[in-house]
């Protein structure tokens, strides 16, 4: 059965949740740059996922995927900087590096399932 709404994918489930995790991890953070870059970055994940998916093709949706994968390692990025600014520990730099991998896995595997 064919997915009917993007709140069914998984993919974007997990996106939200991982938007979650990194606003409770950065959400008081007083660099209101890094914050404000960091946010933008792992919402658009979600968000990409969601317009893609109302697109009018497959092509459209999968633009929208890849577009997704690059949000996700533009916060993985920033990740990594944050532990070298110590905005983060490594407990909490490793959880997040590990979701956004899953995250990535899943958008890919979503990529290839709709190639013909």
């Amino acid at each position: 059965m064919a997915i009917q709404k993007f709140e069914d994918i998984i993919a974007w489930q997990k996106a939200q949740e991982y938007a979650v995790e990194v606003y409770s991890v950065f959400g008081e953070l007083k660099d209101f740059s890094f914050r404000n870059q960091i946010c933008a970055a792992v919402v658009s994940i979600s968000n990409n996922i969601a317009e893609g998916f109302d697109r009018s093709s497959n092509a459209d949706f999968s633009r929208f995927l890849y577009i997704s994968i690059g949000s996700c390692s533009e916060v993985k990025s920033m990740i990594y900087l944050a532990i070298k600014l110590k905005y983060v520990n490594g407990k909490q730099q490793e959880k997040l590096l590990n979701a956004g991998d899953e995250i990535s896995k899943i958008i890919r595997g979503l990529i290839k399932s709709m190639k013909p």
